[in-house]
């Protein structure tokens, strides 16, 4: 990754072939702002190489309009279905792609790693996902915006991931010395 600056922006990816998630997050000083969130819709489309396509285009006009300095991605997980697997390994490898293009470095999380960064449980729903986005951004996130909402969770994990957000250097023994130490974690 790139030496990190006091000013930067993370651009958080979750792939899909019938919808993908995107979210622009800028860092100043450590405080997180919402620059925006999106969802690119392709169900419509028959043909995957359409598809694959959109997905290139989309990613790459938000890279060069939003200037994102980093990409943070959801890895492949195992999966029953192996058609869709593919699928989806498409369409993170189109992203991935966009961003190579334009001389941004990628980082791959596991959805389990991304949940267990925001919520504290890599078992989460996604509304409590979203749920806690919105405590950490101090704005709703609309159930409406669960893939752009997921790609907002990669971008907010890649920050703790890379920033040490989550380590303050000491063991905590209980809870309450874990929340006095972490208060922006924290859900009142």
């Amino acid at each position: 990754m790139t030496e990190k600056k006091e000013k930067y922006r993370i651009i958080g990816v979750d792939p899909g072939t019938n919808f993908l998630g995107y979210a622009i997050l800028e860092v100043n000083n450590k405080k997180l702002s919402l620059i925006t969130m999106s969802t690119l819709a392709l169900s419509h489309l028959d043909s995957q190489n359409e598809k694959l396509k959109r997905i290139f285009e989309k990613m790459d006009w938000a890279i060069r309009h939003f200037n994102p300095d980093e990409m943070s991605i959801e890895q492949p997980f195992y999966g029953k279905n192996i058609q869709s697997m593919l699928k989806l390994g498409r369409a993170q490898g189109v992203a991935i792609a966009a961003a190579i293009h334009n001389n941004i470095p990628v980082v791959e999380y596991l959805p389990k790693v991304v949940k267990k960064s925001v919520v504290g449980n890599g078992n989460a729903a996604k509304e409590q996902v979203a749920a806690m986005l919105g405590h950490i951004l101090g704005r709703p996130i609309e159930p409406s915006y669960f893939d752009a909402s997921d790609a907002l969770a990669l971008a907010v994990c890649h920050f703790y991931q890379t920033s040490n957000m989550l380590a303050s250097g000491k063991k905590h023994d209980t809870w309450k010395a874990f929340m006095q130490d972490h208060p922006n974690r924290v859900v009142k």
